[in-house]
């Protein structure tokens, strides 16, 4: 039995992970968006695809990043591939041999962060310029 994602609130982790707030993302989306209407849509269990989409592309994530991300499996998945005082047992593939990890999952967690982070950077940088022209 598989457990539901929950996309709203994974809108509202990366956007809250940009340092996003929700008047920014209404802002972002359009004129018809709102601080409200972007509450709404975090407390939504399933979002359209064509919205879904559309704020992905705000939020310079991969709709299915929002669509399937699932923070206790991130989470276990972490633990288990990168504690490394698992014990030689489990650790062994059926021929006897150890698994060798080839990247590090907290790595690309920081790598995700970083991309994100320099995105919101550029998004301020371009407000700040048009900020400049307008005056």
């Amino acid at each position: 039995m598989s457990k539901a994602i929950h996309q709203g609130r994974n809108v509202k982790r990366f956007r809250e992970m940009l340092g996003l707030k929700q008047e920014g993302l209404a802002y972002e989306l359009g004129e018809e968006w709102s601080q409200k209407r972007v509450s709404l849509l975090e407390q939504k269990e399933v979002i359209e695809q064509e919205l879904l989409e559309q704020v992905a592309q705000v939020l310079k994530v991969p709709a299915e990043a929002i669509k399937n991300f699932d923070e206790e499996t991130a989470i276990y998945n972490i633990q288990n591939n990168y504690d490394t005082t698992y014990n030689d047992t489990a650790s062994n593939n059926s021929n006897g041999q150890h698994n060798q990890y080839t990247f590090n999952p907290i790595d690309k967690i920081i790598e995700l962060y970083e991309r994100l982070l320099n995105s919101e950077k550029e998004k301020n940088q371009l407000l700040q310029k048009l900020l400049e022209e307008q005056k």
